[in-house]
């Protein structure tokens, strides 16, 4: 068999693409990172510091070697212990010093110091960075700051000596060393706890999102009543979870209207076929005459007008929805239009001996709109107001200005509405009566028909009632 790069790197590529995952590699490189940067930076510190100290004890030695040597240059003791004692007394971080006079003789000189240091080669280097500290390995591999500097003898100055210090810096060095190695045993455990502690971490934070992730495999058509509760979760997962529970609740009433609405929709196309085939098989049933198939025919055609009518408003509704409907606006005035419906429908409520009046103000209300879509909501307002309102009483209508829409109000002073009734009767196919009657409930197409209007106006359509004493529809257009 075949090493396939591929097939070996898909496991690696579909756990990179897990939100897990790459919470988890961000914590533990940022953390890594962190860890490295601020360790590095406090070495860096150290190795300076302890840099410093050691320049500042040779500038001290230098300082103290310079007076000596300017103020008391016949003081032999003094300078013997300076130079000979002193750094035989010291156990660690020993310094070696030598004296010598402008003939390169030396005058006094630590012991030892030759067998710690090539002072040959020491000198050749000190030479050329004078007054000037620099590093350099012992003869057995010990690490030392050295320091070479000219001294004037005597006040008034009788000559020059010169003066080389060095200082065993291999403790310090060792502590540095000591450091190094606790740097990589961090930087290692940091390698191996934060991926670790990150995971659960990041396990931690997207429980809500797996949550989230399960309720919306569990949701079907059958089942919508499927919630996520955010008690505990952060402000911003709360919050997405509040909109998720949002939208299936809108998605639940949805659904139960696209139910009702099939099922008045059977129903309501039901009910014509059902008696045209039923007038049909009897009309067929036995030989009739021609005054019988008139009356079949005319009742046949009845229902199929309805029919008809019902599959219209289905359609209007269907289109009113398409987002790509366009309305074709015209400047229109209310009043007018007001007019227009008034002188239709005023015969209509005359023979139900219903007045039909409209209330004009002194101005035009003029506004942009499409006059055939309005001239349909406000004629299925009127003519729902006169099926609903008995002889003797009114049906008045009425338009007014706002400050940024115009107002157009039905009102009727029929039978009303019940108050339980009201949230719903722009719902399609609703009728307040159940009966279902031609002439109490008509298709229930209307008033959803008018909503879809003022929608597409980007307006707005209200009712208020109360039962025994009238209805009152108020449309309001974007001026």
């Amino acid at each position: 068999m075949f090493w396939n790069p591929a097939r070996s790197l898909a496991p690696l590529s579909r756990l990179w693409r897990t939100l897990a995952f790459r919470l988890t590699a961000g914590y533990a490189l940022a953390g890594l990172f962190l860890v490295f940067f601020s360790i590095a930076s406090l070495y860096l510190v150290l190795v300076r510091e302890l840099d410093k100290s050691t320049d500042l004890f040779l500038a001290d030695k230098v300082h103290v070697l310079r007076t000596m040597l300017r103020d008391r240059p016949s003081d032999e003791d003094a300078l013997h212990e300076e130079i000979v004692l002193e750094s035989a007394a010291r156990r660690y971080e020993q310094f070696y010093i030598r004296l010598e006079d402008q003939q390169n003789k030396t005058l006094l000189m630590t012991p030892g110091m030759a067998a710690q240091l090539d002072l040959a080669q020491l000198a050749d280097r000190t030479r050329t960075h004078l007054d000037h500290t620099i590093e350099t390995t012992g003869r057995d591999g010990k690490s030392f700051r050295v320091i070479s500097t000219s001294a004037p003898v005597g006040s008034p100055v009788t000559g020059t000596d010169t003066l080389l210090i060095a200082v065993d810096v291999s403790q310090k060095e060792a502590l540095l060393a000591r450091y190094r190695f606790w740097f990589w045993v961090v930087l290692l455990a940091t390698l191996i706890t934060f991926p670790l502690i990150g995971y659960q971490i990041a396990r931690q934070g997207i429980r809500p999102v797996e949550e989230m992730a399960t309720a919306a495999r569990n949701i079907s058509s059958t089942n919508l009543r499927v919630r996520i509760h955010p008690e505990g979760y952060p402000f911003e997962l709360a919050s997405l979870a509040g909109t998720f529970n949002q939208m299936l609740d809108r998605l639940e009433e949805s659904f139960e209207r696209i139910s009702r609405f099939s099922a008045d929709i059977a129903h309501d196309l039901r009910t014509p076929v059902n008696i045209i085939r039923g007038e049909a098989e009897v009309a067929l049933a036995r030989a009739r005459t021609v005054e019988e198939y008139r009356e079949v025919l005319d009742s046949s055609l009845e229902e199929a007008v309805r029919l008809s009518d019902l599959i219209g408003d289905l359609l209007f509704l269907a289109r009113a929805e398409s987002p790509l409907n366009e309305l074709s606006r015209e400047r229109v005035n209310a009043i007018e239009l007001l007019i227009a419906v008034r002188d239709y429908y005023e015969a209509s409520a005359a023979s139900r001996h219903i007045s039909l009046g409209l209330v004009e103000g002194a101005e035009p209300l003029l506004v942009d709109l499409d006059r055939s879509l309005m001239l349909r909501a406000v004629s299925n307002l009127v003519s729902n107001a006169i099926a609903h309102t008995g002889p003797g009483g009114a049906v008045t209508l009425r338009a007014a200005s706002e400050p940024n829409s115009i107002r157009i109000e039905v009102s009727d002073t029929g039978v009303g509405i019940p108050a339980e009734a009201l949230p719903r009767v722009f719902d399609r196919f609703f009728r307040v009566d159940p009966s279902r009657s031609k002439v109490s409930g008509g298709t229930g197409l209307g008033l959803a028909i008018v909503q879809s209007i003022l929608a597409l106006h980007g307006g707005s359509a209200e009712i208020t009632s109360q039962l025994g004493q009238g209805t009152l529809v108020t449309l309001r257009i974007p001026a």
